[in-house]
């Protein structure tokens, strides 16, 4: 029975490799058909991480007609085998993965033409029966783009259909924009680019195209080259296409418990993986109708290594995640005009969500105006659809996970000129956590807010002390840190909560809620201020959901006021008046 049980695919992008050897495949055939009536040219964005190669690898081995044999084998108990759409194994498949195109000791032309010279080479070996030798031989000694003219012709004259796939379209310029600069990439994408030019051939020579990749953006700079391509990135009817629903999480949790590989049920484990993998949702229209979505490799992994050790694994955050925030860091700080950029990031952390009019395209020189750059974050799945108000969305942090990579980006940057020390910060996390001393940490971190001078002209009040502490706080191994905690129809400004999975000795807990006086304010207002604080934090104790978070722990409620720039109390509050 042990043999029989299917392997989890985590970091597997190969389709027959996945069915070869018996892995769990969460089924997403059920859209073939719906791509089929939708367009011939397709093209979407989705974030990293969320099965976009495994998808085009199904794709691929679906409409191959060099394939065909495995049909059954591959899609037999799948939804498209029961409801075959009749365009099975009917093509000849040309698929690149721009993501190789970047190797090699030459220049980026070099490389480029290297790489898709050899994919096309591989396409002749596939489907060599079905040309002349004297096709062959003069296809064997172009270079790729003449080999796709070579190619186009033929297949036309013969009546064979040809199947476009491009995965990873943008990552080879993408690469270009971040490391050289958007004079760079305009270069390749505009004009005479070379890679402007190679699209230029894709137009009329294919049946059907599949491109997907992170962003719209050079799909934007390549329209003179290759403007035939609908966008089905914010279409709701493809919402759920990549990534998992709860439901896909829960009957795949299910499984793996009912073949005795795990103990935990499937709610524990959804209420474990939901703050930090969940809430995607890429369409305004898909809000309040279809499921959040998973991030699936953040889901692969996590129980890759509940079933292969036994154990929930230490961290939630997969090593991945870090090219994510590498990512969003250099587009922050593309030129030298960052501080308009890096007060939206602040601001996102801090409120946690933000409106904005999302662009479906924008071409490389424009990525650092507001509203696209913002609509970058958006594609890279630093933000997602958190509500809807009045036909307008609302973007947000979608989970932890992201909130970390904010937090993260404004530690960096407060750390440049706080003189904050972590190393005896940690020391005094440990105090909070062990011993209920909170008073050395809170003032440790409020003498550096009031020193880190070239945040200083930016701080509006409230939000921005909030911001400043709970980047610090997510650095603290013992809690899991959530700003504006819904709680008992309020919200916390910040509720530390024991990371009893991994530190199951904590016996601390807290609550904060800031207050911000301005410099002016008067005793009486500053008073006031603090009543009301003290109210709110006893309403949050009443909360049967904070009782059962912070277990057996001791919750502390704190009310944090600050006046101007400066701390001006800090104290406890009794649960009970």
């Amino acid at each position: 029975m042990t043999d029989k049980i299917k392997q989890i695919p985590y970091a597997i992008a190969d389709f027959p490799r996945l069915r070869r050897d018996n892995c769990y495949y969460v089924d997403k055939t059920m859209y073939l058909e719906k791509l089929e009536r939708y367009a011939h040219f397709l093209f979407l964005v989705r974030p990293r991480r969320f099965g976009k190669s495994l998808f085009v690898s199904m794709l691929e081995s679906y409409y191959d007609l060099a394939q065909k044999g495995d049909f059954d084998r591959l899609f037999g108990n799948l939804y498209v085998g029961q409801h075959p759409t009749g365009e099975q194994n009917q093509y000849q498949v040309v698929r690149f993965d721009f993501s190789k195109t970047n190797t090699g000791g030459g220049s980026l032309e070099e490389n480029f033409i290297r790489y898709c010279g050899s994919v096309l080479d591989d396409f002749m070996f596939k489907y060599g029966g079905f040309y002349d030798e004297d096709t062959k031989r003069r296809y064997s000694e172009a270079d790729a783009a003449t080999k796709l003219n070579i190619l186009d012709p033929y297949a036309r004259c013969m009546g064979y259909r040809l199947y476009l796939i491009i995965d990873e379209y943008d990552n080879f310029t993408n690469d270009v924009l971040n490391s050289q600069g958007e004079g760079k990439c305009h270069a390749l994408t505009h004009a005479d680019g070379f890679y402007c030019n190679f699209f230029k051939l894709f137009k009329g020579m294919f049946a059907r195209i599949m491109m997907i990749g992170v962003s719209p953006i050079t799909l934007d700079d390549l329209t003179s080259g290759y403007n035939i391509g609908t966008n089905l990135t914010t279409d709701s009817m493809f919402n759920c296409m990549l990534g998992f629903s709860e439901m896909e999480v829960r009957d795949m949790v299910e499984y793996y418990r009912s073949a005795g590989q795990i103990r935990q049920t499937a709610d524990e484990l959804i209420d474990l993986m939901k703050p930090w993998y969940d809430n995607y949702c890429f369409s305004q229209r898909s809000f309040g109708h279809d499921p959040k979505m998973f991030n699936s490799d953040m889901v692969l992994y996590f129980l890759n290594v509940l079933v292969t050790t036994g154990h929930l694994p230490e961290t939630m955050l997969d090593n991945n995640s870090r090219t994510d925030y590498d990512k969003m860091k250099r587009i922050v700080e593309l030129d030298k005009n960052t501080d308009h950029r890096l007060s939206l990031i602040r601001k996102i952390a801090e409120e946690g969500t933000i409106t904005f009019q999302l662009k479906d395209t924008f071409p490389a020189e424009t990525i650092t105006k507001e509203d696209n750059f913002l609509s970058l974050l958006f594609y890279y799945g630093m933000l997602s659809v958190v509500d809807v108000k009045r036909s307008s969305s609302v973007y947000g942090i979608p989970n932890n996970n992201i909130r970390r990579q904010y937090y993260d980006y404004m530690l960096e940057n407060y750390q440049r000129h706080s003189g904050l020390n972590l190393y005896d910060l940690n020391g005094m996390y440990e105090q909070m956590a062990y011993d209920g001393q909170w008073r050395p940490a809170l003032d440790h971190i409020a003498e550096a807010y009031g020193r880190n001078s070239s945040v200083r002209s930016q701080m509006e009040g409230e939000r921005n002390v909030q911001g400043f502490l709970t980047a610090y706080f997510s650095v603290c191994r013992f809690y899991l840190t959530y700003p504006e905690a819904e709680i008992a129809h309020g919200y916390a400004d910040i509720f530390l909560l024991p990371d009893f999975r991994n530190y199951p000795e904590v016996s601390h807990s807290y609550i904060f809620e800031l207050k911000y006086a301005k410099a002016d304010a008067t005793e009486g207002e500053v008073a006031a201020q603090r009543e009301e604080a003290e109210r709110q934090l006893r309403q949050y104790a009443t909360d049967a959901k904070v009782r059962q978070l912070q277990g057996n722990s001791t919750l502390h409620l704190v009310c944090l006021q600050f006046r101007g720039w400066q701390k001006l109390a800090f104290e406890e509050v009794d649960a009970v008046d």
